[in-house]
């Protein structure tokens, strides 16, 4: 939608609503040129303000026209969303696989997020965000006290990822990794290559200076997982021979990560994932999974920046929970502790969701209320962004009010009005992995620093505030700048990754 809404300003052709016949009809409906080149603006601020306007003026969906040849269907309503999230008639959709092949995949995998994994992450999270704040202490201590927070958590998300995916200790956030930054590279040339229409055709991208690095930095990936998962199962068979050579109980051995469980995961048939596919969805763990943690993470700290009455209410409570632990670490059983610092974490989830939108294409007409439909093969982009910023949905949507997540307002929430991780079956599988790390990094880094808005040192002061920046996740034009602050932190302890 964004890359489209860049691109091809002033020739888009805006519908009211999805025409009761279905979107495939609307063609002989009578359409106008809605504020093209006014309203279709190149930055990604006037881009937000358009799609404000559609939802304001439309209230739950709109077609999108490009010409004759591509239309879209967008919605943001929950009454709307709700039908097309929870069908399970999905064809193409992006990140995901289709069919059976898709629901073999997704049984094999959820057994690598059940609560039990979960809670041996947490360490792993702890140990991240502990080598992060040691580093900006001494930078701070050195007198840089205004830090770029996308470079720094981004880092630190890559960090506890690989020690959770792969028990891998890159030490990325201290010195150059080759794996993290051909990751960093992929994401930065995905980036570029949706700004650069001629670079949409695979033909001729791969013949670029960026199509070769995209490659070259694939092959990084792609080389490393494959060495990962190929001596990981060479070490769980040779266990396993062992084992039934001395004909003795298993003996206690470390604790699994995300590769260990998704090679031992096997369908009804007994049969598992191919190393060709638990390299795909490793690679997909990693790549999905950084980002968009990290742009919580940073949103989350930096709405919290902005609204110090509830960062220290968040602090209060956090220092509650750990005053009588040792080391001032988070522990899961911690996290259920947090009931204000999670009301936060999720109002930050709905005003800057890392993820935008989601697209789907369906194998059957879909019904939405008041008689519309979405025909069969019509590309659907389900706008997370719309809906969460809908007034028709939220008092007050562009406010940050961690109380709209009060338990006691719950009830009076439609089931779809929050969808940072998407909804149904196709949801967000590392979901709680992603809350998990929220929680304990954000209740660290709130235990040790007080945080206050911060400007780009090489800009000076800006009245223009921050403006969200939309690429593969949210992210802020010129970064995310905030002022750190020390609140005397303890002498922090690496806990152990066993």
């Amino acid at each position: 939608c964004s890359c489209l809404d860049h691109y091809c300003a002033g020739i888009f052709f805006f519908l009211p609503n999805i025409c009761r016949q279905g979107v495939s009809q609307c063609f002989g409906i009578s359409t106008w040129i809605h504020g093209t080149i006014d309203k279709h603006h190149h930055s990604p601020t006037s881009m937000f303000h358009c799609q404000d306007y559609t939802f304001t003026v439309y209230k739950h969906s709109c077609c999108w026209f490009l010409g004759p040849f591509y239309h879209l269907v967008r919605l943001f309503h929950p009454e709307y969303v709700r039908p097309l999230l929870m069908s399970k008639s999905v064809g193409q959709s992006l990140l995901i696989s289709n069919g059976e092949e898709w629901s073999r995949r997704r049984r094999l995998l959820t057994p690598a997020f059940h609560f039990d994994i979960l809670k041996n992450y947490v360490a792993k999270f702890n140990s991240s965000a502990n080598t992060m704040h040691d580093k900006w202490c001494r930078l701070v201590a050195e007198g840089q006290t205004t830090l770029e927070m996308f470079d720094h958590i981004t880092l630190m998300t890559l960090d506890s990822l690989l020690k959770c995916a792969f028990s891998y200790n890159s030490n990325c956030q201290e010195s150059t990794s080759e794996y993290v930054s051909a990751i960093v590279k992929l994401s930065d040339l995905i980036i570029d290559r949706r700004q650069n229409i001629l670079h949409h055709w695979d033909w001729f991208y791969w013949k670029t200076e960026q199509g070769k690095q995209f490659k070259q930095a694939l092959s990084i990936v792609h080389r490393f997982t494959r060495e990962v998962v190929q001596k990981r199962r060479a070490l769980i068979n040779q266990q396993r021979e062992t084992e039934a050579q001395s004909n003795r109980t298993k003996t206690p051995q470390r604790k699994k990560d995300f590769v260990d469980i998704i090679l031992l995961s096997e369908d009804e048939d007994g049969q598992g994932l191919s190393d060709e596919e638990i390299q795909a969805e490793a690679n997909t763990f990693m790549f999905a999974g950084h980002d968009t943690t990290a742009s919580a993470i940073c949103w989350t700290l930096y709405n919290l920046a902005r609204h110090s009455h509830y960062q220290e209410k968040c602090r209060q409570e956090v220092m509650d929970v750990t005053q009588e632990q040792d080391g001032h670490e988070i522990e899961w059983e911690d996290l259920s502790n947090l009931p204000f610092t999670t009301m936060c974490i999720r109002e930050s989830l709905r005003l800057h969701s890392p993820v935008q939108a989601v697209t789907r294409r369906y194998t059957q007409d879909m019904a939405l209320p008041e008689g519309r439909t979405v025909p069969q093969g019509a590309i659907c982009l389900v706008s997370i962004y719309g809906t969460h910023h809908n007034p028709a949905v939220w008092t007050d949507p562009h406010e940050f009010n961690p109380l709209r997540f009060d338990p006691t307002n719950a009830q009076s929430r439609a089931s779809h009005a929050f969808i940072p991780f998407s909804s149904g079956p196709r949801n967000c599988i590392g979901q709680k992995f992603a809350l998990a790390e929220l929680r304990v990094v954000v209740a660290l880094t709130l235990l040790r620093f007080r945080l206050t808005p911060g400007t780009n040192p090489e800009l000076g002061s800006s009245s223009g505030g921050v403006r969200r920046l939309p690429q593969l996740v949210l992210r802020a034009e010129g970064g995310l700048w905030l002022q750190l602050e020390p609140l005397n932190p303890p002498n922090v302890k690496e806990p152990l990754d066993e």
